[in-house]
């Protein structure tokens, strides 16, 4: 699993999550020290990430949260700030309904993707694409045609087809999918060899 795919599934896995320099028992920077308190005094559980011991996570977060330092929190997903907007939502009041609406709220579990959800996220990421869909679960099968599949190796394609796929498969919404894909050319030149076959067995 690549560094940013295993950063939103932690995101999407833990309601509030702190990535934090040391663990909330010893933090190893006093701005860490101060926002694991805060939290700490809840009583609320929430999860943390030591980035010291997480070098990629360390050099990778900054480029997803749009903020350079930490600690980080988290809540539902979205960053909240450092150790300053922490200290200050709990001086203000605002922390603890925002961490109790978190923690305590019923949330449903996540539904696999329709057919129609899956042919929109690949028409999404290649516009001119036809996309086929068959079995389900593990036993999912896509096929795409598209004229940006030209002049691409196989794994190339597969690769597109797969981009526009990566959120739900991070986040658990998709399985592992078994992708085919071809350029309008290769399609019809595949229909005509199996017409073919068929006139070839039927003589």
């Amino acid at each position: 699993m690549k560094t940013e795919d295993k950063i939103r599934h932690q995101l999407t896995a833990n309601p509030i999550i702190i990535y934090m320099k040391g663990i909330p028992t010893h933090s190893q920077c006093g701005f860490s020290a101060k926002s694991a308190g805060i939290l700490g005094a809840t009583r609320i559980p929430y999860a943390y990430v030591n980035v010291l011991e997480a070098p990629f996570i360390r050099e990778k977060l900054p480029s997803i949260s749009h903020w350079p330092t930490y600690p980080q929190l988290f809540v539902n997903g979205e960053l909240v700030g450092g150790c300053d907007i922490i200290e200050e939502m709990s001086n203000n009041g605002s922390l603890l309904p925002l961490l109790t609406a978190a923690a305590f709220s019923k949330t449903e579990p996540s539904k696999e993707l329709t057919s129609q959800d899956i042919q929109q996220l690949v028409q999404q990421g290649i516009p001119d694409a036809k996309v086929r869909i068959s079995g389900k679960g593990c036993d999912l099968s896509i096929t795409v045609l598209s004229s940006q599949f030209c002049d691409l190796a196989l794994v190339k394609k597969q690769q597109l087809v797969m981009a526009t796929l990566k959120e739900p498969l991070a986040s658990g919404k998709l399985h592992a999918v078994s992708v085919k894909a071809y350029t309008p050319d290769e399609w019809l030149d595949r229909q005509i060899s199996k017409e073919s076959g068929l006139l070839q067995i039927q003589h």
